[in-house]
């Protein structure tokens, strides 16, 4: 038997997945926007390390009980930022025993894309793999086999956005369709730098594609097992990005699918979504993602073992 750990800690949200042999253990989330104010100061603040360290404090408690052998923790958009990213690497150590890795946004497009096509067939393929984050978006295109053809690490995602563009709640017209400018132009780097056209399937992965999954198939309580594997079609899927962009954060939480931490940025991360099926459909010829709750994590345990 060998257990191991994965851990990914991003702009919004930090989780956990243990793995035996290819058997889920546990797989958590929580919401602790490490990455808050990240984008204006360029430093991470004082209250979103403390919010980390009481996660992981509860993360190693979980880990120490279930007999992992082996810990590896990945750091993505929010410390790749940071001037003082040292604070936050001395205190995994401390807690782990082991650094977590800032790894480059073509590492964790890489790891992303192993863990989003592990179970899709190989007719599937090509595949563009999109990893929606709160810093940063991943767009990797390649074969379930393995073979990449392309990535790039597009500096947007939903803490980004409302942030810096989306600020009032609901956000205006005004911020709309400057963050919808915003989104434009990188989106135009990214067909500048993937090969999208040559992409058969879309997958979206991580919380937001996941939360508007569950939201366009109206879910009464957030179901994985409802959600990994879904069809999303586009023309569908604008009538909920348009729903979440026009309503407040208030409204948006009240939805039981909608994570309490993420109704506040959600919106930004729809923009990103509704910008992607624009390229999707543009040079893509898709109508449709499919949605996957293998991710990250799965790719980082594919690592380790």
């Amino acid at each position: 038997m060998t257990r191991v750990a994965a851990l990914d800690c991003g702009t919004n949200s930090l989780r956990l997945l243990i793995s035996d042999d290819g058997r889920e253990v546990t797989r958590l989330n929580e919401i602790v926007r490490l990455g808050e104010g990240v984008d204006a100061t360029g430093r991470l603040d004082g209250a979103a390390l403390a919010r980390t360290r009481a996660c992981l404090e509860r993360y190693t408690e979980i880990m120490d009980f279930e007999g992992v052998s082996k810990v590896r923790m990945v750091a993505t958009s929010a410390t790749r930022d940071a001037e003082n990213r040292e604070d936050f690497f001395a205190m995994t150590e401390q807690l782990l025993g082991v650094r977590a890795e800032v790894i480059s946004g073509e590492e964790e497009a890489a790891l992303s894309f192993a863990g989003a096509v592990s179970d899709l067939d190989a007719s599937m393929g090509p595949v563009c793999v999109i990893d929606l984050g709160g810093g940063s978006t991943e767009f990797i295109v390649g074969e379930v086999d393995g073979t990449i053809y392309g990535s790039h690490s597009a500096q947007m995602g939903c803490v980004r956005l409302t942030e810096r563009i989306m600020r009032s709640d609901p956000p205006t017209a005004t911020e709309v369709e400057i963050a919808r400018d915003y989104v434009a132009e990188r989106m135009a780097e990214v067909e500048r730098i993937v090969p999208v056209e040559r992409a058969k399937t879309f997958v979206g992965v991580a919380g937001t594609f996941t939360t508007l999954s569950a939201l366009a198939q109206g879910l009464e309580r957030y179901d994985r097992a409802e959600i990994h594997g879904s069809h999303l079609r586009f023309d569908a899927l604008r009538l909920s990005t348009s729903h979440l962009i026009n309503s407040s954060s208030t409204v948006r939480a009240s939805n039981p699918v909608v994570h309490p931490g993420r109704a506040d940025v959600i919106a930004g991360g729809a923009v990103v979504v509704e910008g992607i099926m624009d390229m999707a459909e543009r040079v893509g010829k898709a109508d449709s993602f499919v949605i996957s709750e293998m991710d990250i994590l799965d790719g980082i345990v594919q690592s380790l073992a």
